[in-house]
This record gives C-alpha cells, sequence and structure tokens, in this order.
C-alpha cells in the first residue's frame, strides 16, 4: 500500500491539501458494501495528516466565492460537539461517538491529574466487539492522547471517512474537545495527527473538488 503523510499548518489546509491529492493520486474504486454501494471513491491507501497549528481560526475550510462552505462553526458547536462529547442521543440515533468518549474523557483528565503527564494509558477508544456487525458502524476508532512539551497532543483514527464534508466537521469538533481538555489540565493546546486507511471522495463530490482547489 502507498502511505501518504501531509504536514500542514492548520485545518484548512488540511483539507485543501487532501483534496487534491486525492483527485490526483488516490485510489479509484467501486464501492461493493457500506456507504453510498455501487458508487465510486477515490481514496488514500493511508493517509497521515499532521496538523502543526490546529487551533488556528477559522476551524472550517474557506471556500471561494460562490462555492459553499462542506460545514459551518454554529454546526460544529451546536450539534456535532454534543454528539462528539455527550451520551445524549437524538430520535433514531444507533450511537453517538459521546457514548464511549464521555467517560473516557473524565477518566482520561482524572488520571494525568492524579498520575502525571508522562504515561501512555490516556487513550479513548470507540466501538465494540459488535460494531462490524452494524450496517453503518463507527467510523471514528481512536483518540489517542499525549501530554509533551507541555503541550495536549490527539492522535485519531478513522477507519473510513468523507473528506468532503465529514472530514471537517470531525476535525473542527475533535479540535476543540482537546483545547478544553488542554484548558482543563492547564497545558497549551498541541498538534492534531489524524490517521486513516479510508479518508475518500465520493465521485459526486469530484466536479465539486475539483473545482474548489482548482484543478
Amino acid at each position: 500500500m502507498d502511505i501518504t503523510f501531509l504536514k500542514v499548518r492548520d485545518l484548512n489546509e488540511a483539507w485543501w491539501t487532501c483534496i487534491r491529492k486525492v483527485l490526483t493520486e488516490g485510489y479509484e474504486y467501486t464501492i461493493d458494501a457500506g456507504s453510498y454501494q455501487g458508487q465510486k471513491r477515490r481514496e488514500f491507501d493511508l493517509v497521515c495528516v499532521q496538523i502543526t497549528n490546529p487551533n488556528v481560526r477559522p476551524l472550517i475550510p474557506l471556500t471561494p466565492e460562490g462555492i459553499p462552505a462542506p460545514t459551518t462553526i454554529e454546526y460544529v458547536e451546536k450539534d456535532y460537539l454534543p454528539y462528539l462529547m455527550t451520551a445524549s442521543r437524538k430520535t433514531g440515533e444507533l450511537y453517538t461517538y459521546g457514548d464511549d468518549i464521555e467517560p473516557q474523557y473524565e477518566q482520561i483528565c482524572k488520571m494525568y491529574k492524579e498520575e502525571g503527564f508522562e504515561n501512555n494509558r490516556c487513550t479513548m477508544s470507540i466501538g465494540n466487539k459488535d460494531s462490524c456487525k452494524l450496517e453503518h458502524s463507527q467510523c471514528l476508532r481512536l483518540i489517542d492522547t499525549r501530554i509533551r512539551y507541555g503541550k495536549l497532543h490527539y492522535v485519531v483514527y478513522f477507519r473510513s471517512w468523507d473528506l468532503y464534508g465529514g472530514f471537517p466537521v470531525n476535525l473542527a469538533g475533535i479540535q476543540l474537545m482537546k483545547e478544553a481538555m488542554a484548558n482543563e489540565l492547564g497545558v497549551q493546546d498541541g498538534e492534531l495527527i489524524a490517521f486513516s486507511k479510508g479518508l475518500h471522495l465520493y465521485d459526486h463530490h469530484w466536479d465539486l473538488g475539483k473545482t474548489v482547489v482548482g484543478l
């Protein structure tokens, strides 16, 4: 498999860089099962995106005039952040990321405060042994944390990841959660490093993606 490593400054640059890279170098295939079965995707085999200053505002992508932004910060704060950090479910939801994250977030803050910052135990996992049986299982599977050089860093893993719409919402929400944790622990905000073996762009976004990045 081809491993793609991208080092960028902020969330806006991360989105633009990934779209251009996957459109020009991504693996193209037809989806056998899962979301949008039968459609085509362009996808990284495996990608690592190192975002050195993810707290730079705005947290959502800036798009050219006439091209709608994939999300808004209002949506991230009011709708996605509760889904990410709390176990409260809306009607029809089988799960939220907060089902798993909420108790682990509280425990990790407690562990850092009581045991110190130099440990490798503070990882939040999402999903369980039955997740693979779900028709639409959790895409986000891991948020690992590290306090080093006086800063809180997050390392996240997505098993499958919609680049156009999901990526900007997910990372903006995760960044806000990281900032809240850093503030609670009394450390600076650090890097956000994202891995995925399924970061993709659906074919119905290819033309729009090309317009966004000027291809």
